[in-house]
């Protein structure tokens, strides 16, 4: 088990940013940690990588314990804070073996710079200021300090706020390639970054985990109705579509179309052909349809 957080909680004096959170990564998970602004995101992360202790509970990443093995907690963690802290007047390549020198490298340092120079794509980059970069090639500098010591879990917090829409895409992908290597826990308000990266998402809200799913099963799981889109070949009155057993609601998108909403999330699709058949109508197309995580995220923190 990469991380486990049993039973933090938080207090900031008399408010409490962190209630009694139970949470899991496995091994090899990308899993994002949602929430809007204030939720406890970053205080989470401040505390798995031991910025700040927790007011009560225990935290163990790759069973090293946060109170009493805190520098080994530090070792196999690589971290990208939010707004990632670089020397901007230091050169790519020079700060680079600065943090390797933290890290006590020795002899691999140089083979790691390069290695971290290459995954990162700073191939054209590495001989400038960092100061002289734009914030995408920033980001790629802070993810190539992250995980120049080859770290076992991964912490990037907001890792692509700010980023235009290449650069955004670019970090992206370069997430999800580590991710094939390292245990990631990544924070973002960004709904299609979830979608994009994650195996998994956690969500938070005021302090407390409202969901942990896959993110394939979110909107199964918390929609609690099935949602179907279906076209006729002729006009249907809703009084005439109501003898179908199951709906909840009914919306009419055009003539022939409806969306319809069940009561249990049963799958009425078979009911709606008989009712067809039984009608002497033609159903031209009918889609199972899904609420988006954006979606799921508003349902649950009311945002």
């Amino acid at each position: 088990m990469s991380i486990s957080v049993k039973n933090i909680s938080k207090l900031y004096g008399k408010q409490k940013a962190l209630d009694n959170i139970s949470l899991e990564v496995k091994t090899g998970e990308i899993v994002g940690l949602l929430g809007p602004n204030g939720a406890g995101k970053s205080t989470m992360m401040k505390i798995i990588t031991c910025f700040i202790p927790p007011t009560s509970g225990d935290v163990f990443v790759n069973d090293f314990d946060i109170y009493e093995q805190a520098i080994e907690v530090r070792k196999c963690i690589g971290y990208l804070p939010e707004n990632n802290p670089l020397y901007l007047e230091m050169y790519v390549r020079e700060y680079l073996s600065f943090i390797a020198g933290i890290h006590k490298l020795g002899k691999k340092t140089s083979s790691q710079i390069d290695k971290m120079i290459e995954m990162c794509g700073l191939e054209l980059e590495y001989k400038k200021k960092i100061g002289a970069l734009s914030k995408g090639y920033r980001q790629r500098v802070g993810l190539a300090q992250a995980l120049i010591h080859d770290p076992d879990v991964l912490i990037l917090d907001e890792p692509t706020s700010g980023l235009d829409p290449n650069q955004l895409l670019e970090i992206r992908s370069l997430i999800k390639n580590i991710g094939k290597e390292k245990t990631i826990m990544l924070s973002t308000h960004i709904m299609q970054e979830v979608e994009a990266i994650c195996d998994r998402a956690i969500i938070i809200n005021n302090g407390k985990i409202v969901a942990d799913d896959f993110t394939k099963n979110l909107s199964k799981i918390h929609s609690g109705k099935e949602i179907i889109s279906v076209e006729f070949d002729a006009d249907i009155s809703e009084n005439k579509l109501r003898e179908i057993d199951e709906i909840s609601s009914l919306k009419k998108v055009n003539k022939n179309t409806w969306i319809i909403e069940t009561k249990s999330g049963k799958d009425i699709r078979s009911d709606i052909f008989e009712f067809a058949v039984k009608n002497n109508i033609k159903v031209l197309s009918m889609n199972k349809e899904t609420k988006s995580i954006e979606e799921i995220f508003q349902q649950l923190t009311g945002k």
